[in-house]
């Protein structure tokens, strides 16, 4: 296990969370110091954070925190010097009654000239009314400052948070323990580092304050705050052990509450609601939420339990001991020892320091709680990126010159498993080729472009580009290269046209209103788009605007293939396209694929074999392997695996009308096209699949 340091370069720092438990006594000094020097790592790491969003935030808590240590104990000096002056109306003082505070105020007033108390009463008065305004005053800007100085921290660390989150590999989602960190990270970026700086400093004061007291106590009997401290040891271990405690409760208990919020999301989301309803799902979510909560709410509620119960006995015998301290400093009172303001200037120290033991103590281990929690965000920014260039100095890419990509040897296995999602992949994709990648689901078509596009890396073998290790180039550089649409294509809430332009963000287009209104052509978007009530500034979905529109999943694929078609790439890479579209529809794209693509080079998958024929080349996978290679007219002269494919699927356009086999239109449509390519009459082909 790598050993916590305060270094702080150490990023396996994160991974430090519970120190190894000490096996015999001689390892004790090196588990406290694991604990101890990974706080203060921790506690670094916030104070950094701090100082990159809001500098000026640490020297204010800085200044109230030494105003907060001070401001107690004159308060309390001023408070004892009138209780002095009211108890003795005749105005005859002496030294001893008064601080340096009350011996300014008698000279200022020449009390002890005139005989008349009244004057140092209220001029006392009138000092203690402008320390509580003065007070009040210097906390609330402070707390305006800090409220909104907390707004800038925590802003600064959610960005840096998704910044990290941008920069991660595509692998890493893949993993349940990279979305808990994510998760985890998320959580701690709100107000918990902000919320840490301030009990620091607050820390800082209430030691300033209780140091103060404690001088005061120790002209009386050094021995009483000295009491006072030893009482609180205890309450303090018991709060550090149950934070600790708690914290890895949580941690343990992590998929637990991921489930429950995964149920409770389940449940207002309106993507499934509908289905939600009409399955009678809600009361199994509902159960499943409750039964999670008993499970988590059981350990939790045991350590609560446990913890007050400590602290019950504690604060009781801690209760007897002041008793006994206050009847001591009554009784000096009473013999004369004492004057009425001292005994409330020593009553209210053993109080301050009683009440600073327990604010340390409680302060303390609810910064070393909060430490823990900002270890998540820690393990988080820790996670390191793989998939950067292999050389120093990485190639750039050429663009718009035509390339040629292959496969070599190439495996692949999901991070996580053993499983081999690609088996020894052999493949060449020359400059402007139409590649199309055909096989049943699960058979590694979109896998085989994850690793084209670089979003992974191969677990075997070599992708060149051009010549060179895909490896070898500059990653931002190569994602530039691809124009690339998912079956699961994304679903933006912005408008029509910023939908379309995210598809080249990056480029700024000269012509952009009409490069926008040409990607929609292109798809056939504009037939709906022209329809809508603001047309190509028309806000979607109703997340944030009222009248937002909601498309039906075909239109969202359209918009998603203008995205497409706006990019101002060297590939177009299109999975499963049409998957959402009517046949029509689907031919109407394939026509502008064929003269988007004689720039290009374009591969897709597609489960609708009749897109195959215009292809340079068909590739069919079966279980991750290549099985079959060639274009159409081979492959179904070669009658095996895609002759089976595209037969069947040629057999479901047609409807049987009496007893002759008659084409639907759109079978009519496909065949007339197949025909109109390869020269092949629509008779023959379907004589051929008869």
């Amino acid at each position: 296990m790598t050993r916590p340091h305060p270094g702080g370069g150490n990023t396996n720092q994160a991974n430090s969370l519970k120190p190894e438990k000490p096996k015999n006594i001689k390892e004790i000094p090196r588990y406290l110091w694991e604990i101890i020097s990974g706080f203060f790592y921790r506690l670094f790491y916030i104070f950094k954070l701090v100082w990159e969003a809001r500098p000026a935030l640490l020297f204010i808590m800085l200044f109230m925190s030494i105003f907060n240590g001070v401001m107690p104990v004159i308060g309390a000096r001023i408070s004892a010097d009138l209780l002095n002056s009211l108890a003795n109306p005749t105005g005859t003082f002496t030294n001893r009654e008064f601080s340096s505070i009350g011996k300014f105020i008698i000279q200022l007033t020449k009390a002890t000239e005139t005989g008349n108390s009244w004057h140092i009463i209220m001029a006392l008065l009138i000092l203690q009314f402008s320390y509580n305004l003065f007070n009040a005053l210097v906390s609330s800007v402070y707390n305006m400052f800090v409220s909104i100085s907390g707004e800038i921290v925590t802003n600064y660390i959610k960005v840096k948070i998704i910044t990290k989150a941008k920069e991660v590999d595509i692998a890493s989602f893949d993993l349940p323990e990279f979305y808990e960190k994510l998760e985890n990270a998320n959580r701690e970026a709100g107000m918990r580092p902000i919320n840490i700086m301030r009990s620091t400093f607050s820390l800082f004061s209430t030691l300033i304050s209780m140091v103060s007291f404690i001088v005061i106590l120790i002209t009386v009997r050094s021995w009483m705050p000295l009491v006072v401290i030893l009482l609180a040891i205890p309450s303090a271990i018991i709060n550090f052990t149950y934070r600790r405690k708690t914290f890895f409760y949580m941690r343990r208990r992590s998929k637990d509450r991921r489930q429950m919020d995964y149920y409770s999301n389940l449940l207002v989301n309106k993507d499934i609601v509908k289905e939600i309803r009409l399955f009678g799902l809600s009361s199994t979510f509902i159960t499943r939420f409750k039964n999670m909560f008993k499970i988590y709410y059981a350990g939790i509620k045991r350590l609560i339990i446990n913890e007050n119960i400590w602290h019950i006995t504690l604060s009781v015998i801690s209760a007897t001991v002041n008793c006994f301290l206050y009847l001591f400093l009554a009784r000096k009172v009473f013999e004369g020892v004492f004057f009425i303001g001292d005994y409330s200037l020593y009553t209210s120290s053993l109080s301050h320091i009683s009440g600073s033991v327990s604010a340390i103590i409680g302060i303390t281990s609810s910064i070393y709680e909060g430490s823990l929690f900002i270890d998540n965000m820690i393990a988080f920014m820790s996670v390191k990126k793989k998939i950067v260039p292999i050389i120093d100095k990485p190639r750039h890419v050429k663009r718009y010159c035509g390339h040629t990509i292959e496969f070599k040897n190439v495996s692949f296995s999901y991070p996580g498993t053993d499983r081999k999602v690609l088996k020894n992949i052999n493949l060449k994709i020359n400059a402007g080729d139409t590649c199309v990648l055909v096989g049943l689901n699960g058979a590694g078509k979109t896998t085989l472009i994850k690793l084209l596009t670089r979003l992974y890396d191969p677990t075997e073998g070599v992708i060149l580009l051009d010549g060179h290790d895909i490896r070898e180039y500059d990653v931002d550089e190569l994602y530039q290269m691809f124009g690339i649409i998912f079956q699961d294509f994304g679903k933006y809430a912005v408008s029509v046209s910023e939908n379309i332009e995210f598809g080249d963000i990056l480029h700024e287009h000269e012509n952009k209103e009409q490069d926008i209104v040409r990607a929609a052509q292109q798809s056939s978007a504009d037939v709906f788009i022209e329809q809508l009530p603001n047309k190509y500034d028309t806000p979607l979905m109703r997340y944030f605007e009222e009248n937002g529109i909601e498309l039906s999943i075909g239109q969202w694929q359209k918009l998603s293939i203008a995205r497409a078609f706006y990019s101002d790439s060297d590939f177009l890479i299109l999975d499963e396209p049409t998957a959402s579209l009517d046949a029509i529809a689907e031919q109407e794209i394939f026509n502008q694929f064929d003269n988007l693509r004689k720039n290009k080079t374009t591969i897709f998958v597609s489960h609708r074999l009749s897109s195959a024929t215009v292809a340079s080349k068909i590739v069919v996978l079966e279980n991750g392997e290549i099985i079959e290679e060639g274009n159409h007219s081979q492959l179904m002269n070669l009658k095996g695996r895609y002759y089976e494919l595209f037969t069947t699927q040629a057999k479901r356009y047609m409807t049987e009308v009496d007893e002759n086999d008659v084409l639907d239109e759109n079978m009519a449509a496909h065949t007339r096209a197949f025909g109109a390519q390869h020269g092949v009459c629509p008779c023959q082909m379907m004589s051929q699949l008869r």
